[in-house]
């Protein structure tokens, strides 16, 4: 060896920082041999950071619709809630589409990734021109159907019409962002979310209250700026996907359809589908509980989720790490070495959900008070804010089990998962609680870190066995 040759560990295990650096670059790595350690930490550096931008504009979005009055705050939580069964479509493909593409990916196969990833895109594109169609149509129905009163229909059926009608933004960049972090290209995902969620949260301001050479148009704005700014990441990402620094170079001839491979997606993603959609229509169910107590409980309800939602998009990012780990080392026959990624991404996790959970409790009236001044409101969001933040240490568990399921491709076991512990747990227990026992809307939010918690062990518990090892796709 010579004198300038660095010793072997500090090959292996560069310094944290230039880790860290070297994760921003994007620099290509080979995840099924690299040091555990160093693995987890550069790809969850940018799938932290690509949610930590996801879960601001969550925050920010509220934070402006907010002041236009608690009718356009309840307006956008029942939509949200009815665009939950789109993303758990787009996130049931997506997660078909990282467990597909890092396998092959595992496996060495670079050409076999990218069929997979052209067919992946190809049925993405054709499902959410369907589902826009179809519900943009109806919005005013559906903002009935959901409890929505007549001045809160009247106020967003523009909204709700924009943001369902135009969901092919956020469908693709749901599904190429999960083949980009299949094919270990986390830092492209990161820098996808950054560009759309950095313009929408110019935006939101400007085309809402007319600044500048904006129109003026209310709530409708929020949701214009958000398919604005999303359909710019999804332009970025299709550029990287042609071939510009992307692991998986898609052609067009990956686009023609190939329908034993569709056929091979579907039955991957369709318990995918399944698995979100249990578990997105039982938040559905939880709004239509809320609703019956007006839209003070649906606003605060609203508020306080949305600042949850800010700290579990971060944890998400750890878990898509550990999912990643998953489906490229079983693809390389190293089904030890996956579950061990899998623990120290838990380890993580836990440390670092727990702490902000220990900061919401602490804290829930102080960050309610952020973003509303309205009593009701702000009882319903402090008491929401604070209970479900009690069980933030188990959901970071939950999570890095479920991703190790679904990254092994192994997506029976969380759905039902969530079928037992939601449609059979949440929900019941909710209108259990809300109304035949009389708590109210404090049954629901009760009710939401009970279901999360016993999942979470219940997960731990599989994913201890080991079954998922042997998941083939």
């Amino acid at each position: 060896m010579s004198a300038e040759s660095p010793p072997p560990a500090a090959a292996e295990n560069p310094p944290l920082f230039r880790t860290v650096l070297q994760a921003l670059r994007g620099e290509h790595h080979d995840y099924t041999a690299a040091p555990l350690n160093r693995a987890v930490l550069l790809l969850a550096v940018p799938m932290v950071l690509e949610m930590v931008m996801e879960s601001l504009f969550a925050v920010v979005d509220v934070f402006w619709v907010s002041r236009l009055g608690k009718e356009a705050v309840a307006v956008v939580g029942l939509t949200e809630s009815v665009m939950t069964l789109v993303y758990a479509v787009a996130i049931g493909i997506s997660i078909a589409a990282t467990a597909i593409v890092a396998r092959r990916i595992g496996e060495k196969d670079s050409e076999r990734a990218a069929q997979a990833a052209g067919q992946i895109v190809l049925l993405g594109a054709g499902l959410a021109a369907a589902l826009g169609v179809a519900l943009g149509s109806f919005a005013p129905e559906i903002l009935r159907l959901m409890g929505a009163d007549e001045k809160t229909v009247a106020l967003g059926a523009d909204f709700t019409r924009v943001m369902l009608g135009g969901n092919l933004t956020v469908f693709l960049i749901f599904l190429i962002n999960a083949i980009f972090r299949g094919a270990g290209d986390a830092v492209l995902a990161m820098r996808t979310l950054w560009l759309a969620n950095a313009l929408n949260i110019a935006l939101g301001p400007c085309f809402i209250f007319g600044l500048g050479p904006f129109p003026e148009l209310g709530l409708t704005g929020a949701a214009v700026a958000t398919n604005i700014g999303r359909g710019l990441g999804v332009v970025y990402q299709l550029w990287h996907l042609a071939g510009h620094r992307c692991r998986v170079r898609v052609r067009s001839a990956h686009l023609r359809p190939d329908f034993a491979l569709l056929g091979s997606i579907l039955r991957t993603a369709g318990s995918g589908i399944l698995q979100l959609l249990i578990s997105t229509t039982s938040w559905v169910g939880l709004f239509k509980i809320l609703a019956v107590f007006g839209s003070s409980a649906v606003a605060g309800y609203t508020i306080a989720i949305r600042v949850v939602i800010f700290a579990l998009m971060p944890a998400w990012g750890l878990a898509n790490a550990g999912a990643t780990l998953v489906g490229q080392n079983l693809g390389a026959k190293q089904p030890d070495r996956a579950a061990a990624a899998v623990k120290i991404a838990t380890k993580f996790n836990v440390i670092f959900l727990g702490a902000v959970g220990v900061i919401f409790v602490g804290a829930s009236s102080l960050i309610a008070g952020l973003f509303t001044t309205d009593p009701e409101v702000f009882l319903h969001a402090n008491r929401t804010l604070w209970i479900v933040s009690l069980g933030f240490p188990l959901y970071a568990a939950g999570m890095c089990y479920e991703g190790a399921f679904n990254g092994a491709g192994d997506t029976w076991t969380p759905t039902k998962l969530n079928f037992f512990c939601f449609w059979l747990g949440q929900v019941p227990l909710a209108w259990l609680l809300a109304q035949p026992l009389g708590f109210g809307p404090l049954g629901v939010f009760i009710a939401v870190p009970t279901a999360f918690s016993v999942l979470a062990v219940w997960s731990g518990v599989l994913f201890k066995r080991g079954c998922w090892k042997d998941q083939r796709v």
